[in-house]
Protein backbone atom coordinates (compact mmCIF):
# COMPACT_ATOMS: atom_id res chain seq x y z
CA UNK A 1 0.00 0.00 0.00
CA UNK A 2 3.66 2.35 -0.16
CA UNK A 3 1.94 5.21 -1.98
CA UNK A 4 -1.27 4.80 -2.32
CA UNK A 5 -3.89 7.35 -1.40
CA UNK A 6 -6.45 7.01 1.57
CA UNK A 7 -8.76 9.27 2.57
CA UNK A 8 -10.51 9.13 6.18
CA UNK A 9 -13.52 11.17 7.55
CA UNK A 10 -13.99 12.37 11.26
CA UNK A 11 -10.45 12.16 11.58
CA UNK A 12 -9.37 14.32 13.72
CA UNK A 13 -9.90 11.99 16.84
CA UNK A 14 -10.44 8.62 18.15
CA UNK A 15 -10.92 5.76 15.60
CA UNK A 16 -10.31 8.27 12.20
CA UNK A 17 -6.57 9.24 13.76
CA UNK A 18 -5.85 5.48 14.48
CA UNK A 19 -6.88 4.73 10.96
CA UNK A 20 -4.69 7.75 9.64
CA UNK A 21 -2.24 6.71 11.83
CA UNK A 22 -2.31 2.76 10.69
CA UNK A 23 -2.35 3.47 7.23
CA UNK A 24 0.41 6.52 7.07
CA UNK A 25 3.16 4.26 9.12
CA UNK A 26 2.52 1.79 5.49
CA UNK A 27 3.69 4.66 3.68
CA UNK A 28 0.53 5.45 2.57
CA UNK A 29 -0.62 8.87 1.26
CA UNK A 30 -3.53 9.97 3.98
CA UNK A 31 -6.34 13.30 3.51
CA UNK A 32 -8.21 13.61 7.00
CA UNK A 33 -11.23 15.93 7.60
CA UNK A 34 -12.77 16.54 10.04
CA UNK A 35 -15.55 19.21 11.10
CA UNK A 36 -13.26 20.25 13.69
CA UNK A 37 -10.83 21.99 11.20
CA UNK A 38 -8.77 23.11 14.51
CA UNK A 39 -7.83 19.64 15.74
CA UNK A 40 -7.53 18.01 12.23
CA UNK A 41 -4.31 20.28 10.98
CA UNK A 42 -2.99 19.23 14.62
CA UNK A 43 -3.27 15.28 14.14
CA UNK A 44 -2.05 15.57 10.75
CA UNK A 45 0.92 17.70 12.26
CA UNK A 46 1.23 15.27 15.13
CA UNK A 47 1.06 11.97 12.58
CA UNK A 48 3.72 13.56 9.73
CA UNK A 49 4.10 14.43 7.04
CA UNK A 50 1.99 11.26 5.27
CA UNK A 51 -0.66 12.96 6.37
CA UNK A 52 -2.67 16.11 5.11
CA UNK A 53 -5.85 17.75 7.17
CA UNK A 54 -9.10 19.61 5.62
CA UNK A 55 -12.36 20.79 7.59
CA UNK A 56 -15.31 19.59 6.14
CA UNK A 57 -19.01 18.80 7.24
CA UNK A 58 -19.88 15.52 5.66
CA UNK A 59 -23.61 16.82 5.54
CA UNK A 60 -22.52 19.34 2.76
CA UNK A 61 -22.18 17.49 -0.18
CA UNK A 62 -20.52 20.27 -2.13
CA UNK A 63 -17.72 20.40 0.43
CA UNK A 64 -17.31 16.46 0.23
CA UNK A 65 -16.79 16.81 -3.28
CA UNK A 66 -14.73 19.59 -3.17
CA UNK A 67 -12.76 17.86 -0.47
CA UNK A 68 -12.51 14.70 -3.02
CA UNK A 69 -11.41 16.05 -5.72
CA UNK A 70 -9.03 18.89 -3.73
CA UNK A 71 -7.17 15.74 -2.23
CA UNK A 72 -6.50 14.06 -5.40
CA UNK A 73 -5.38 17.22 -7.28
CA UNK A 74 -3.14 17.53 -4.47
CA UNK A 75 -1.55 13.74 -3.92
CA UNK A 76 -2.89 11.64 -6.76
CA UNK A 77 -5.99 9.43 -7.09
CA UNK A 78 -8.00 8.40 -4.27
CA UNK A 79 -7.47 4.56 -3.41
CA UNK A 80 -9.71 4.14 -0.48
CA UNK A 81 -11.99 6.01 1.42
CA UNK A 82 -12.68 5.34 4.84
CA UNK A 83 -16.46 6.97 6.13
CA UNK A 84 -15.15 6.92 9.77
CA UNK A 85 -17.19 10.49 11.22
CA UNK A 86 -20.23 9.85 13.57
CA UNK A 87 -22.23 10.40 16.65
CA UNK A 88 -24.03 8.85 19.13
CA UNK A 89 -26.60 10.44 21.18
CA UNK A 90 -27.74 8.53 23.86
CA UNK A 91 -31.23 8.65 26.11
CA UNK A 92 -34.75 7.29 25.56
CA UNK A 93 -35.89 7.90 22.03
CA UNK A 94 -39.08 9.74 22.41
CA UNK A 95 -37.18 12.48 24.47
CA UNK A 96 -34.83 12.88 22.11
CA UNK A 97 -34.83 16.53 20.17
CA UNK A 98 -35.63 16.19 16.93
CA UNK A 99 -32.78 18.52 15.91
CA UNK A 100 -30.61 15.45 16.93
CA UNK A 101 -32.35 12.52 16.03
CA UNK A 102 -31.81 14.43 12.34
CA UNK A 103 -28.23 15.53 13.19
CA UNK A 104 -27.41 11.92 14.26
CA UNK A 105 -29.08 10.68 10.74
CA UNK A 106 -27.02 13.02 8.70
CA UNK A 107 -23.93 12.23 9.73
CA UNK A 108 -24.58 8.77 10.13
CA UNK A 109 -26.17 7.85 7.33
CA UNK A 110 -26.42 10.59 4.90
CA UNK A 111 -22.47 11.73 4.56
CA UNK A 112 -21.56 8.25 4.44
CA UNK A 113 -23.93 7.52 1.42
CA UNK A 114 -22.66 10.67 0.51
CA UNK A 115 -18.86 9.56 0.08
CA UNK A 116 -19.51 6.42 -0.68
CA UNK A 117 -21.13 7.74 -3.64
CA UNK A 118 -18.56 10.18 -4.31
CA UNK A 119 -15.58 7.87 -4.50
CA UNK A 120 -17.50 5.35 -6.18
CA UNK A 121 -18.13 7.12 -8.89
CA UNK A 122 -14.23 7.61 -9.30
CA UNK A 123 -13.70 4.11 -8.09
CA UNK A 124 -16.15 3.05 -11.29
CA UNK A 125 -14.48 4.67 -13.47
CA UNK A 126 -10.84 3.46 -12.86
CA UNK A 127 -12.19 -0.08 -12.34
CA UNK A 128 -10.44 -0.46 -9.07
CA UNK A 129 -11.15 1.21 -4.86
CA UNK A 130 -12.37 0.66 -1.96
CA UNK A 131 -14.69 1.93 0.33
CA UNK A 132 -14.77 1.18 4.39
CA UNK A 133 -17.60 1.99 5.99
CA UNK A 134 -17.54 2.35 9.82
CA UNK A 135 -20.94 0.72 11.50
CA UNK A 136 -20.81 -0.74 14.63
CA UNK A 137 -21.72 -4.14 16.46
CA UNK A 138 -25.14 -2.13 17.28
CA UNK A 139 -25.95 -2.26 13.71
CA UNK A 140 -26.86 -6.03 14.29
CA UNK A 141 -27.68 -6.21 17.92
CA UNK A 142 -29.49 -3.12 19.12
CA UNK A 143 -29.15 -1.10 22.10
CA UNK A 144 -31.50 0.62 24.29
CA UNK A 145 -31.11 4.15 24.90
CA UNK A 146 -29.04 4.81 21.29
CA UNK A 147 -32.44 3.90 18.98
CA UNK A 148 -31.16 6.18 16.24
CA UNK A 149 -27.46 5.32 16.26
CA UNK A 150 -28.74 1.44 16.24
CA UNK A 151 -30.84 2.76 13.32
CA UNK A 152 -28.35 4.32 11.45
CA UNK A 153 -25.93 1.45 12.28
CA UNK A 154 -28.71 -0.69 11.14
CA UNK A 155 -28.70 1.22 7.57
CA UNK A 156 -25.06 0.77 7.65
CA UNK A 157 -24.83 -2.81 7.19
CA UNK A 158 -27.39 -3.50 4.47
CA UNK A 159 -26.48 -0.57 2.77
CA UNK A 160 -22.77 -2.62 2.55
CA UNK A 161 -24.62 -5.67 1.73
CA UNK A 162 -26.66 -4.30 -1.04
CA UNK A 163 -23.80 -2.74 -2.75
CA UNK A 164 -21.20 -5.74 -2.50
CA UNK A 165 -23.56 -7.23 -4.67
CA UNK A 166 -23.92 -4.31 -7.00
CA UNK A 167 -20.19 -3.95 -7.18
CA UNK A 168 -18.98 -7.73 -7.44
CA UNK A 169 -16.42 -8.10 -10.10
CA UNK A 170 -16.07 -4.51 -11.21
CA UNK A 171 -13.02 -4.12 -9.24
CA UNK A 172 -14.52 -2.15 -6.10
CA UNK A 173 -14.79 -3.34 -2.47
CA UNK A 174 -16.83 -2.41 -0.14
CA UNK A 175 -16.19 -3.06 3.75
CA UNK A 176 -18.80 -2.52 6.79
CA UNK A 177 -16.41 -2.94 10.01
CA UNK A 178 -18.59 -3.16 13.27
CA UNK A 179 -16.97 -2.83 15.87
CA UNK A 180 -17.99 -2.85 19.54
CA UNK A 181 -17.88 -0.18 22.43
CA UNK A 182 -14.42 1.60 21.20
CA UNK A 183 -12.25 3.73 24.02
CA UNK A 184 -12.99 6.52 22.57
CA UNK A 185 -15.17 9.89 23.44
CA UNK A 186 -17.66 8.21 21.81
CA UNK A 187 -18.99 6.18 24.76
CA UNK A 188 -17.75 8.59 27.15
CA UNK A 189 -19.79 8.26 30.79
CA UNK A 190 -20.80 4.46 29.78
CA UNK A 191 -19.92 1.23 31.82
CA UNK A 192 -19.57 -2.06 30.56
CA UNK A 193 -19.56 -5.02 33.09
CA UNK A 194 -16.68 -8.25 33.12
CA UNK A 195 -18.46 -10.01 30.27
CA UNK A 196 -19.21 -7.05 27.93
CA UNK A 197 -15.65 -5.38 28.66
CA UNK A 198 -14.32 -9.31 27.17
CA UNK A 199 -16.53 -9.79 24.29
CA UNK A 200 -17.53 -6.13 23.00
CA UNK A 201 -14.70 -3.19 24.26
CA UNK A 202 -12.08 -2.45 21.90
CA UNK A 203 -9.25 0.36 21.48
CA UNK A 204 -9.29 2.35 18.60
CA UNK A 205 -6.18 1.12 17.87
CA UNK A 206 -7.56 -2.77 17.14
CA UNK A 207 -9.79 -1.03 15.23
CA UNK A 208 -7.79 0.60 12.68
CA UNK A 209 -6.00 -2.50 12.02
CA UNK A 210 -8.86 -4.18 11.12
CA UNK A 211 -9.53 -1.64 8.69
CA UNK A 212 -5.83 -2.16 7.04
CA UNK A 213 -6.10 -5.70 6.97
CA UNK A 214 -9.44 -5.58 4.78
CA UNK A 215 -7.83 -3.21 2.80
CA UNK A 216 -4.49 -4.85 2.06
CA UNK A 217 -6.98 -8.57 1.62
CA UNK A 218 -9.08 -6.61 -0.78
CA UNK A 219 -11.89 -7.80 1.62
CA UNK A 220 -15.38 -6.77 1.09
CA UNK A 221 -18.71 -8.14 3.98
CA UNK A 222 -18.69 -7.58 7.20
CA UNK A 223 -15.77 -6.92 9.82
CA UNK A 224 -16.10 -7.38 13.49
CA UNK A 225 -13.86 -6.01 15.95
CA UNK A 226 -13.23 -7.55 18.81
CA UNK A 227 -13.75 -10.91 16.94
CA UNK A 228 -15.93 -12.50 19.45
CA UNK A 229 -18.53 -9.76 18.77
CA UNK A 230 -18.85 -11.32 15.51
CA UNK A 231 -19.46 -14.99 17.56
CA UNK A 232 -22.21 -13.35 19.35
CA UNK A 233 -24.19 -10.98 16.43
CA UNK A 234 -23.72 -14.27 14.11
CA UNK A 235 -25.27 -16.74 17.06
CA UNK A 236 -28.03 -14.89 18.43
CA UNK A 237 -29.11 -13.31 15.27
CA UNK A 238 -31.51 -16.43 14.64
CA UNK A 239 -32.79 -16.60 17.82
CA UNK A 240 -36.35 -15.63 18.88
CA UNK A 241 -36.43 -11.70 19.99
CA UNK A 242 -37.11 -12.41 23.47
CA UNK A 243 -34.01 -14.56 23.64
CA UNK A 244 -31.99 -12.77 22.39
CA UNK A 245 -33.06 -9.86 24.17
CA UNK A 246 -33.00 -11.83 27.35
CA UNK A 247 -28.98 -12.93 26.38
CA UNK A 248 -28.43 -9.59 26.08
CA UNK A 249 -29.29 -8.32 29.06
CA UNK A 250 -28.06 -11.48 30.98
CA UNK A 251 -24.25 -9.96 29.55
CA UNK A 252 -24.90 -6.87 30.52
CA UNK A 253 -25.44 -4.91 27.16
CA UNK A 254 -28.22 -3.06 28.55
CA UNK A 255 -26.92 -1.13 31.27
CA UNK A 256 -23.97 0.00 28.80
CA UNK A 257 -26.07 2.55 27.57
CA UNK A 258 -28.59 2.73 30.83
CA UNK A 259 -26.21 3.70 32.86
CA UNK A 260 -24.58 7.00 32.11
CA UNK A 261 -22.29 9.16 34.05
CA UNK A 262 -23.61 12.47 32.49
CA UNK A 263 -20.98 14.33 33.91
CA UNK A 264 -18.03 12.23 32.53
CA UNK A 265 -20.27 12.22 29.22
CA UNK A 266 -21.07 16.70 28.97
CA UNK A 267 -17.82 17.84 26.93
CA UNK A 268 -19.07 14.97 24.04
CA UNK A 269 -22.42 16.13 24.17
CA UNK A 270 -21.57 19.68 23.88
CA UNK A 271 -18.54 18.94 21.28
CA UNK A 272 -20.69 17.01 19.03
CA UNK A 273 -23.75 18.89 19.20
CA UNK A 274 -22.83 22.19 17.93
CA UNK A 275 -22.91 25.35 20.13
CA UNK A 276 -26.65 26.28 18.86
CA UNK A 277 -27.48 23.34 20.68
CA UNK A 278 -25.75 23.32 23.49
CA UNK A 279 -25.17 19.73 23.50
CA UNK A 280 -28.84 19.05 24.36
CA UNK A 281 -29.33 15.25 24.79
CA UNK A 282 -26.42 13.25 22.92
Amino acid sequence: MRDWHVAVTGGARGIGREIARAFAAEGTKVTICDVDGEVADATAADLGPAVTARRVDVTDADAFAAFLDDAESERGPLDVLVNNAGIMPIGPFVDEPDAVTARTIDIDVRGVLTGTKLAGRRFDRRGRGHVVNIASVMGTMASPNAATYCAAKYALVGFGQALRQEWRGSGVHITTVCPGFVRTDLIAGMTAGQLMERIAMVDPDAVATAVLEAVRSGRSGEVFVPKPAALVSKSTGALPGRIRDALFRLAGGEKVTDTIDETARAEYRRRVAGPERNGEAL
